[in-house]
């Protein structure tokens, strides 16, 4: 007798051992760590998910070590880590998260950095200077991350640092929404959206198409050995009678943005209000926002702020939603770009 030809399809379920079809299901995971647990939890909750439960130390040497508290072999991670201070002591939290997620087995390891650390150095200035934001993005990539989420990054060429995938999400659809929602009629008609400096310009320009406002520029000169120090030259535009909407990505010690807002003013603006992504706010820059110069700071929460760096005339946009509905893209294989209406 001919042996009969057994057909076997591997496709059917019952053909494949019980529950391996579920195991095999994509599934997302959110953890966090020390640095912004607020806007993690905040995230999670977007997702209609939960933090992983994860164990955090930090030693009497001031060594650290986490440990994830569940089981996350094949999951889908998204692990957020925002970059305040001590922004060396979060960079280091997060490389040994990535390295004990990538030994336990996580399928793909998104970092999900709001703001990017050390991205204003992209490049050499002077001579034997390093190239840190590069450096930042090595790490990542050895450590175990397979993709990276970021929020305005300071220099567009950071996307090219990194050896995988960038999201580069925009901050201004959540600023836009709320000066388009406050600003009076009257305000409309007087608004003109400022560049603080020359290297910002590109980005003024998008504001003021979306505002249907004109443009103006600060010139400024910056002394190349002296951190943190700037000197306005003069104002490209008419600012007389104007409410002036200065717009920048961050806000560290507040001083160019400080020295701007009091040349609209000496110029005859007649209100300045002040709009940025990041609130690095080092020293002194809660101080210097509270000037006379200054009516309004509107800022993301991409970075924590401290109660004790909060003023009156200082408001607060959540960024979770945003980061939140870019995951969702990201783990069901969408399109983060159409988040932005194609923009790059």
């Amino acid at each position: 007798m001919g042996r009969k030809n057994k057909t076997v399809d591997l496709d059917r379920e019952h053909d494949i051992a019980p529950g391996l079809v579920a195991k095999t299901k994509k599934r997302l995971v959110v953890a966090s760590g020390r640095s912004h647990p607020e806007l993690a939890s905040q995230v999670a909750k977007a997702l209609g998910t939960e933090l992983v439960p994860t164990e955090y130390r930090t030693f009497a040497s001031g060594e650290i070590l986490t440990r994830f508290e569940v089981s996350i072999r094949g999951c889908d991670m998204f692990l957020i880590q925002s970059f305040g201070q001590p922004v060396n002591e979060w960079m280091m939290e997060l490389l040994i998260m990535l390295d004990a997620a990538k030994r336990a087995s996580a399928k793909r390891i998104t970092v999900v950095a709001p703001y990017f650390p050390y991205s204003r150095q992209d490049k050499k200035g002077r001579g034997r200077e390093p190239i840190s934001a590069r450096l930042v993005a090595d790490l990542l990539k050895t450590a175990g991350a397979d993709r990276v989420m970021s929020v305005d990054l300071h220099a567009a060429q950071v996307q090219g640092f990194f050896d995988g995938p960038v999201d580069h999400l925009f901050a201004k659809p959540v600023l836009l929404e709320y000066f388009q929602r406050t600003l009076t009629e009257e305000d409309r008609a007087k608004l003109t959206v400022v560049s603080p400096d020359t290297g910002r310009v590109r980005v003024a320009d998008t504001w003021s198409d979306s505002l249907g406002a004109p443009l103006a520029i600060i010139h400024k000169r910056r002394d190349p050995n002296v951190a943190n120090q700037v000197t306005v030259n003069e104002i490209v535009g008419r600012v007389n009678g104007r409410v002036c909407l200065l717009v920048d990505d961050m806000i560290d010690t507040g001083g160019t943005i400080v020295k701007a807002a009091e040349a609209l003013k000496a110029n005859g603006a007649e209100r300045v209000i002040v709009a940025a992504t990041h609130p690095v706010f080092s020293d002194p820059a809660s101080e210097r926002l509270q000037s006379d110069s200054i009516d309004e700071v509107v800022v993301t929460d991409t970075i924590p702020i401290p109660l004790d760096k909060r003023f009156p005339s200082l408001t607060i946009l959540p960024i979770a939603p945003l980061l939140a509905r870019a995951i969702k893209e990201v783990f069901e294989d969408g399109s983060v770009t159409r988040m932005f209406d194609g923009a790059a």
